[in-house]
């Protein structure tokens, strides 16, 4: 790992460093996250072990090669044009793969990285202009304030609602979603979520360098990437492939709920219900003696007082956005959803209290 450990021109706050030693000295007592993830990056191991988020189920440890990190870094590097002295900043946390991989990009490709608490509003007062950083969707909408002071932004954690769509329309920032897991060490694919150039395609995911993909029989995303992961990796994911480069995501196959025989997912309901609900909600199901599975509707309210449920009923029967088999059967209110860590919806935790 000796030529992987970190570049010339790499700054962390502002400070050069000498060594290994002096980086980790630095981070030691300001930042405890990010010191244990550097103490493991820079020992003599190939690999780092990191956990994954506990989106979809409980948070489970992975083994990543090192080398498959740089791999990626660089690669996000080229797609994005951001070479040595590019300014960025780090506000989600090390604990995890996307904070992890900003600190490694950082270090291969010679950045200047400021760090910031991991917070909702993690740019919050901030004054500096970046070249770029990442953020999950909520400290996104509690940044559109300040977002200005950077040029590129990646969104991961989960999907960008309609209502944030329109209001970064118009932003002099640069905002990208991404697709990725920890099994491939962050984003694989990025897609533009404003300032699309008239004439091209860019409503689709496009690949990062070095990256193939099929579908398997279930019509789920396949990912030959040797470049960044030894096994080829088989997700869950649900695609439309339309080029080499180019896929749309539909869904999860393990969230397909099958309502009186008609198989529904969950998530293009929610692409739809996006033009009309504002807050955070998401679509789910829960045992009937007659449908199997009934279509259920939940929304974080924020706050005790809220609208009534009828008012979503009846904006949903007048806007006739949906099929009558994806109409919701009953809604819920909730005050707050369960998130990960990383601020991600944990569905199956908050379904779990509610009923």
């Amino acid at each position: 790992m000796n030529e992987l450990k970190y570049h010339k021109d790499f700054k962390l706050n502002g400070n050069s460093f000498n060594s290994t030693k002096d980086i980790l000295a630095y981070t030691k007592n300001k930042y405890q996250e990010t010191f244990w993830f550097l103490t493991d990056w820079f020992d003599d191991l190939d690999f780092i072990i990191t956990s994954t988020s506990g989106t979809s189920g409980k948070p489970k440890s992975v083994k990543i090669k090192k080398r498959h990190m740089v791999n990626s870094a660089m690669a996000t590097g080229e797609f994005f044009n951001l070479p040595s002295n590019t300014s960025a900043l780090l506000c989600l946390s090390t604990n995890f793969i996307a904070g992890k991989m900003i600190l490694v990009r950082a270090l291969i490709l010679g950045w200047h990285l400021d760090i910031v608490a991991p917070k909702i509003d993690p740019i919050n007062k901030i004054t500096k202009n970046y070249d770029f950083s990442a953020m999950v969707p909520l400290q996104l909408y509690h940044s559109l304030g300040d977002i200005n002071h950077i040029k590129k932004l990646i969104i991961g954690g989960g999907p960008v609602s309609k209502a944030m769509l329109d209001k970064i329309e118009n932003l002099k920032t640069k905002v990208y979603a991404t697709f990725g897991m920890t099994e491939t060490v962050t984003h694989i694919a990025v897609k533009k979520l404003n300032h699309f150039e008239v004439g091209r395609n860019e409503m689709y995911f496009t690949l990062l360098p070095n990256i193939e993909i099929l579908t398997d029989l279930n019509g789920c995303l396949v990912i030959d990437a040797p470049k960044i992961s030894d096994k080829v990796v088989v997700t869950k994911d649900l695609v439309k492939i339309y080029s080499e480069t180019q896929f749309e995501w539909l869904g999860r196959l393990d969230n397909i709920i099958n309502s009186g025989g008609v198989k529904i997912l969950p998530e293009q309901v929610e692409k739809k219900l996006q033009e009309i609900i504002f807050y955070r909600f998401f679509i789910s199901s829960r045992p009937d003696d007659l449908l199997g599975e009934k279509l259920i509707l939940l929304i974080e309210t924020g706050s005790k007082e809220s609208k009534e449920k009828s008012f979503y009923f009846d904006i949903i029967s007048k806007s006739q956005i949906l099929h009558k088999y994806e109409i919701p059967k009953e809604i819920y209110l909730v005050e707050k959803f369960q998130e990960t860590n990383t601020k991600k919806i944990q569905r199956q935790r908050t379904l779990d209290l509610i009923l």
